[in-house]
């Protein structure tokens, strides 16, 4: 997985809520998932979704802070990362094509696959983001400066890995699945209706999108800083083959659904932290 996974206030980079891939004709066994999961480092992305829980107040005014231990507590309930890796095994064993498991294990267990794991999983890890952020821009800024072609192959990077149109609709389902669970558990009082809500996300896209833009391309920076041009051009290539493109199609519709998923259970336990207050 790339550190793509972060987007505006939610994350950055993951393509398509709907599991809209075929189903393969025989189940995936669980061992061979693991390796999978193992292999392309889908299995930290999943546990980095954990880090961005302090953005779920963010959208209704407050702070997690404001919640004291209680917060934490809660966080370590919902998003547990044996949970969340069952969650995905469940989706995969019905929807991962044996040849398109098969393609990225090869990809991501080769001498340059294994390196670009171990840097993607540090980055997914990394909990200090406005740093991240900050050395990732720094590096753009560089790249911009001496006119290096580099900059050109992460945008790349980030465009195989997913369509910004895709990318911005998952964020907004993730948005409004947690206002509504929220609202439903008395947490706040929504003043508009799914539908109006749907439309005021809308209203703010074209934010959204620059700001996917920069954190974007910063984050592949600063993610692969280490790597040589040459590499990074070979990892483009690599993703933009039409199997790899199945497969982040699949991976990032697991990932954003379970991260919806996660945001609506915290949505609805947060009634026990805080009075209800209107939004």
């Amino acid at each position: 997985m790339t550190a793509m996974a972060r987007a505006g206030m939610l994350i950055l980079t993951f393509c398509a809520v709907c599991l809209t891939v075929a189903k393969p004709v025989v189940a995936q066994s669980n061992d061979r998932l693991e390796a999978f999961l193992e292999a392309t480092g889908f299995d930290v992305a999943l546990e980095s979704i954990r880090l961005t829980a302090s953005t779920a107040p963010a959208m209704i005014g407050l702070e997690a802070d404001d919640f004291g231990l209680q917060w934490t507590t809660l966080v370590d309930e919902v998003f547990d990362p044996d949970l969340m890796h069952d969650m995905a095994i469940d989706i995969l064993s019905e929807t991962l094509d044996d040849d398109l498991l098969v393609h990225a294990v090869e990809f991501y267990t080769s001498g340059l696959g294994r390196r670009l794991v171990v840097a993607e999983n540090a980055s997914h890890m990394k909990e200090d983001e406005e740093l991240k952020s900050e050395s990732g821009q720094a590096i753009v800024a560089g790249l911009v400066q001496i006119g290096s072609p580099r900059l050109e192959e992460l945008k790349r990077l980030n465009a195989a890995v997913g369509s910004e149109d895709a990318s911005v609709h998952a964020i907004h389902e993730v948005q409004v699945r947690f206002l509504m669970a929220a609202a439903t558990a008395g947490v706040i009082e929504l003043q508009m209706d799914e539908a109006d809500l749907r439309e005021s996300l809308k209203r703010q896209e074209g934010e959204l999108r620059r700001s996917m833009q920069i954190n974007g391309l910063a984050s592949s920076a600063y993610t692969y800083q280490s790597f040589s041009d040459e590499e990074i051009s070979a990892y483009a290539d690599a993703l933009e083959d039409p199997k790899m493109q199945e497969v982040y199609a699949l991976m990032n519709a697991v990932q954003f659904e379970i991260m919806a998923d996660r945001y609506e259970e915290i949505a609805l336990s947060m009634s026990q932290l805080r009075p209800s207050q209107e939004l």
